[in-house]
């Protein structure tokens, strides 16, 4: 098997991805220097905004937009004179999500420093410019380094320079550029004697968490009978195994790492903000991935059953053969890169999160928290290839080894099936709906337990003489689950394996939609102003009804003057499902989703091409958006700056936030108490309208 065959398209898409960054650059800039006097001058910085952008004053307040930061260049040859000018006066805003009174310009705006020319020679001088630029829906920094010229020989000045004062006005200058990066980051406190949950450490915290959380998801676990298997191979030899399970463990991190590194600093210093993380939802969503995913799961789980036996390409094992310690670590890194790219499904979003947070300023500290990241994600891995006696070591009597193998199978072909799943439901193939996929695994888990019970055999097992207690126990389990599990071909929403399974709705018999459809519950009330478009290829959990347009819904809205719910998901969101399933479902949530908003799912992954009519040019990108998932996504990322899904925000009749948006929490009171703070601000606004 040539693992290259299965991960080169993925590569391909990660370059294109990036090959296709565009630049955006809302202002515009032109300079000027202007003799006022035999001894000064006006340095003349103008800025054009392009329609619908605004740019920050020098004096808006900390908390909202960057303010405007000109630093010059100190020199002896000339001395600033006060602060910098500004024409015409900046707008001034009440920003609701920052509690701010924000000051910019929009259209033209012209920046006017005075300085002191001393003494007659020609010189120039630099001036580094750092801002922030905005529209509605997104924000980008603004950076430009300009040059003047001053042409001495027109002043007639022999004072020399006042070095001390020159000092003293850059340290000023330096010191507001540190505290607006500070401001700007999510990581750090808002002045010198406060921090709070936000901090770098509370990030990084997090993101070691989000590290060992993620050993826990579908595609992630399946890959660690991979890597014991692996790393036996070389046991015999402790020091060489070992050395082979750190080049894994290091190589697994520097793939986490150095590619994020690299792309931020081409993100942060070649193609500003514009560059987002949509490559990482393409390898999550896009049907080629998630087939190929779902192949190596089920040759694997067919390899464990004992049709054959996987091993390295001969080319590998040559190299390994005849330099040994090169072909060990190279072994160890293309273990790793596999284990990297196939669980890329599950944290994809989570490493997008990260890189589209270098769009808002942050360079280090996403590089950061992916290296802490990808350390917690490595970390069980590696311990495993560095003792693979904890499981060679133990008991083989009765082919126990081999059992767990097996064991090992079934469950990469129920894990499997998840990526199959998820283009299933982003192309709408329709060939693996709930009630399909509840029964697949209804079949492998029963198989499962009859194994357990000794009453199925395979090639390489050992007679089951008798029964252990441990076997015994696992096949109590196992036909527990799969009695929990038969109900849910009828309509049980199986709230524990949420994440997992198909949505609901693609059940073909739900008892509850009937009930819901025919008007058997009181709490169905939400009556929608036209008929949603894609409603035939999209559908919302619970029986709710709503759209999948945001237009639609806000014209729906102003016409039922009720508050928009807008619902960031995607086919292949896991936590997405959990939500559905563990709070939307909670009756306190239900009422208040169909009797008080208008609800609008935006899939941002789905694949459907759009008419021609309904394509849109991004303003994040300048791209053509041709498919729902693209038009949606682009809509999330305009105005949150984000491409993680689930994210919910409350909007008013306008389309403007009413409250902060809302991401992943299980924690169903907090949801009803954030909806009602959204409604009651809503009211608010429609009573002083």
């Amino acid at each position: 098997m040539k693992i290259r065959r299965f991960f080169l398209p993925l590569i391909i898409f990660f370059a294109f991805g990036i090959a296709n960054a565009q630049m955006v650059n809302p202002v515009k800039w032109t300079k000027q220097v202007v003799k006022v006097s035999d001894s000064e001058a006006n340095i003349v910085l103008t800025a054009t905004m392009d329609d619908t952008w605004h740019l920050f004053s020098q004096y808006t307040p900390a908390g909202g937009g960057l303010p405007t930061v000109f630093t010059y260049t100190p020199s002896s040859n000339y001395k600033l004179i006060g602060k910098a000018s500004e024409y015409p006066a900046p707008k001034t805003v009440y920003e609701e999500l920052f509690g701010v009174n924000e000051k910019f310009f929009e259209g033209k705006v012209t920046f006017t420093q005075r300085i002191k020319v001393l003494g007659s020679k020609s010189f120039s001088i630099t001036i580094d410019m750092q801002g922030q630029s905005c529209n509605p829906g997104t924000c980008v920094p603004v950076e430009e380094t300009f040059t003047v010229q001053i042409d001495g020989s027109q002043y007639n000045n022999d004072e020399t320079a006042d070095t001390a004062g020159v000092v003293e006005v850059v340290d000023t200058v330096e010191n507001t550029i540190d505290t607006i990066q500070a401001a700007d980051t999510t990581i750090a406190a808002t002045n010198d004697n406060e921090e709070d949950s936000s901090s770098l450490w509370a990030i990084i915290i997090e993101a070691i968490l989000w590290g060992f959380a993620a050993l826990l998801t579908p595609c992630v676990f399946p890959m660690v009978p991979m890597t014991v298997s692996f790393f036996m191979k070389g046991s015999e030899n402790k020091l060489r195994s070992r050395f082979n399970a750190s080049a894994f463990g290091i190589s697994i991190v520097a793939l986490y790492t150095l590619p994020i590194a690299a792309m931020i600093l081409i993100t942060y210093f070649v193609g500003g903000a514009s560059i987002t993380a949509d490559i990482f939802n393409v390898l999550a969503t896009h049907w080629i991935p998630n087939v190929i995913f779902f192949l190596i799961f089920m040759i694997f789980a067919a390899s464990f059953f004992g049709a054959f036996e996987i091993v390295l390409p001969s080319w590998m094992t040559s190299k390994a053969d005849a330099k040994a310690d090169k072909g060990g670590v190279l072994g160890a890194f293309f273990m790793a890169l596999t284990l990297v790219l196939v669980s890329f499904s599950c944290t994809g979003p989570i490493v997008g999160s990260v890189i589209v947070k270098s769009t808002q300023g942050a360079i280090w500290d996403p590089i950061i928290t992916m290296f802490a990241f990808s350390i917690a994600f490595a970390l069980p891995f590696t311990l495993f290839a560095f003792f693979p006696g904890w499981l060679k070591n133990l008991p083989k009597s009765g082919g126990w080894l081999n059992s767990v193998k097996v064991v090992l199978g079934f469950l990469e072909v129920a894990l499997g099936l998840k990526f199959l799943s998820m283009a299933d439901q982003v192309y709408h193939w329709g060939i693996l709906d709930r009630e399909v996929y509840l029964a697949v695994w209804i079949v492998v888990f029963t198989l499962l337990g009859f194994y357990l019970l000794g009453k199925l055999k395979f090639k390489h097992d050992s007679d089951v003489k008798y029964v252990s207690v441990g076997r015994l126990g696992l096949a109590i389990v196992t036909f527990s689950f799969v009695i929990y599990m038969i109900p849910g071909m009828w309509g049980a929403p199986l709230k524990m394996l949420s994440g997992y399974l198909p949505p609901q709705q693609t059940l073909d018999f739900d008892m509850q939609r009937i009930v819901n459809e025919s008007g058997g519950t009181e709490n169905v009330k939400n009556i929608l102003c036209e008929e949603p478009k894609y409603n035939d290829i999209l559908d919302l959990p619970h029986g709710i009804q709503g759209y999948f347009d945001l237009d639609q819904a806000i014209a729906c809205s102003k016409e039922q003057n009720k508050p928009i719910f807008v619902d960031f998901t995607g086919h292949a969101c896991v936590n997405c499902r959990e939500m559905e399933a563990n709070v939307w479902s909670a009756p306190e949530v239900l009422k208040r989703l169909k009797n008080d908003f208008v609800v609008v799912a935006l899939y941002v992954d789905d694949a459907y091409r759009l008419p021609e009519s309904e394509w849109v040019t991004s303003k994040v990108d300048g791209k053509v958006k041709k498919s729902i998932g693209a038009k949606m996504a682009d809509i999330q990322i305009e105005r949150y700056q984000t491409n993680a899904q689930p994210q919910y925000a409350l909007l008013d009749s306008d389309g403007n936030d009413l409250v902060k948006t809302r991401n992943y929490n299980l924690d169903v009171n907090a949801f009803v108490k954030w909806l009602d703070e959204g409604l009651a601000e809503y009211k608010k606004r429609s009573k002083k309208e």
